[in-house]
């Protein structure tokens, strides 16, 4: 299996598909696999290269927290592994964290920015509602299979059928997080923000949201979109925070529009 090594923490990734490049950064507590619906799409005409961000997955679970910068490192130790010079750059909750500061710190890396259901961070970002904030929190100390379980009615839209999320929790089931390495992503996540720096993003950029996202409130997409410089903003119709789940015609169509674009 490759792996990327990033101050002696080991940061396992794979590519698939031939093309452009794009590197896809997946969200907390989860692992790549969580790309199993846009890594098909774009596989034809894009190498997508996924990794399982420090703490989770096949990747090491050092001793934390885990700030956003080091995760942003991480993802340029994949790039280098892989060859890669510039790629578009996708990332989705966290991973949309990331990607931010990756296109920060590393601007010459980065061809465009997706940014799926994320936010610009503290102290400016929109908080979702107490018990999803509770929950949030909680999570790190409860059986992982039931907190995948209790999460589901703040991160997916109460339209998508249960076999859709079925899918999706299937993928999961054997990489679902130790609560050492989720909490170390989380702590590192109430440390970060972007906002006063997001006008420094020159690149063209997507910032996708779902308009009922729960965990993630869709507000924080038009914040961010405001603050980066033409930036695209699209907002999903009846789709949350998992987008490409509850609405992927609609999500990916987007996606590859922007691509194909940029």
């Amino acid at each position: 299996m490759p792996f990327a090594e990033n101050q002696g923490v080991k940061i396992y990734w794979d590519a698939q598909g031939e093309g452009v490049p794009v590197l896809l950064i997946m969200g907390l507590g989860y692992s790549a696999h969580m790309w199993h619906r846009t890594r098909p799409l774009l596989g034809g005409s894009y190498r997508t290269i996924a990794f399982d961000n420090r703490g989770v997955g096949r990747s090491d679970v050092p001793i934390g927290p885990y700030p956003v910068t080091l995760m942003a490192a991480d993802a340029l130790a994949v790039m280098n592994a892989a060859g890669v010079d510039r790629a578009h750059v996708y990332g989705v909750s966290m991973g949309g964290m990331i990607a931010q500061e990756f296109a920060l710190q590393y601007p010459d890396r980065v061809r465009s920015l997706i940014l799926g259901c994320t936010s610009a961070g503290m102290p400016n970002a929109v908080q979702a509602k107490p018990e999803v904030i509770q929950l949030l929190m909680a999570r790190g100390q409860m059986d992982a299979q039931k907190a995948a379980e209790a999460a589901i009615p703040f991160i997916y839209d109460a339209g998508t059928p249960r076999a859709r999320i079925d899918e999706d929790l299937a993928v999961r089931k054997d990489w679902l997080p130790r609560p050492e390495g989720y909490i170390s992503q989380l702590m590192g996540l109430f440390a970060w923000g972007s906002y006063s720096r997001l006008d420094q993003i020159k690149v063209p950029a997507l910032v996708i949201h779902g308009d009922t996202d729960q965990l993630v409130p869709p507000s924080n997409a038009q914040l961010i979109a405001s603050r980066i410089p033409n930036a695209k903003l699209v907002l999903v119709p009846h789709a949350s925070h998992i987008y490409s789940t509850d609405q992927p015609e609609t999500s990916h169509s987007a996606v590859i529009e922007f691509l194909a674009a940029n």
